[in-house]
């Protein structure tokens, strides 16, 4: 049984700071997975935020650029997501993603967090 579990979130205030982890936990081979932060405010569709390869190559929304920091331990099988100079805008419901997409076998690996809510307000 494979689960990703997040904590971190909370209330903070504009400008301040908050580290996201997401602890994976069953027979997953976490090194290999392909390992994401997604966000959701009320009303809207999630948006990917930041995107971190099993070689440690990472990518982030334009949104978050310089403000947020995607890391892993596969050691601790467990994502982070580094967040500072929080603004408003970045509240949303955050969940952490482990993928694994075999297109030879057509076969897809795919496990989410049960979220955590992130609030900035002052």
């Amino acid at each position: 049984q494979v689960q990703l579990v997040e904590s971190g979130g909370g209330l903070v205030q504009p400008g301040g700071s908050l580290r996201l982890s997401c602890a994976a936990s069953g027979g997953i081979i976490f090194s290999i997975y392909t390992m994401g932060w997604y966000r959701q405010a009320p009303g809207k569709q999630r948006e990917l935020v930041a995107v971190i390869s099993s070689g440690g190559s990472t990518n982030y929304a334009d949104s978050v650029k310089g403000r947020f920091t995607i890391s892993r331990d596969n050691a601790k099988k467990t994502g982070y997501l580094q967040m500072n100079s929080l603004k408003p805008e970045d509240t949303a419901v955050y969940y952490c993603n482990a993928v694994l997409i075999l297109t030879t076998t057509s076969r897809r690996y795919d496990y989410w967090g049960q979220g955590t809510q992130v609030t900035v307000s002052s």
